[in-house]
């Protein structure tokens, strides 16, 4: 069974940076997209960022210049370091491997002001 597993969660305040990480199980990273998501209190889940099999990366506006994503394929683990951070970065922050429509339980970030 494949599963996801996220890290690094934490209360910071404005200005600071996180590095999460989303751990899977069995050697499933190779060849898939990995993809961050996060979500706010009473929000909708979001798009937050994307890696590719050939390390290709996609941002959404809001955290482009702030976020990077990244993985390491022998450690099947991906990562999502976020400086500059800010209030509205609040959240619960989930990664996916969307083609397998696997999902993580999610860390909490929470960014005070």
């Amino acid at each position: 069974q494949v599963r996801l597993v996220e890290s690094g969660g934490d209360l910071v305040q404005a200005g600071g940076s996180l590095r999460l990480s989303c751990a899977a199980s069995g050697n499933i990273f190779r060849g898939a997209a990995i993809a961050w998501y996060r979500q706010a209190p009473g929000q909708q889940r979001e798009f937050v960022a994307r890696v590719s099999a050939g390390d290709s990366t996609d941002y959404t506006a809001s955290v482009k210049g702030r976020f990077t994503v990244s993985r390491e394929d022998a450690k099947d683990t991906a990562y999502l370091q976020m400086n500059s951070l800010k209030p509205e970065d609040t959240g619960i922050y989930y990664c996916s491997l969307e083609a397998l429509g696997v999902w993580g339980q999610g860390t909490q970030v929470t960014v005070s002001s």
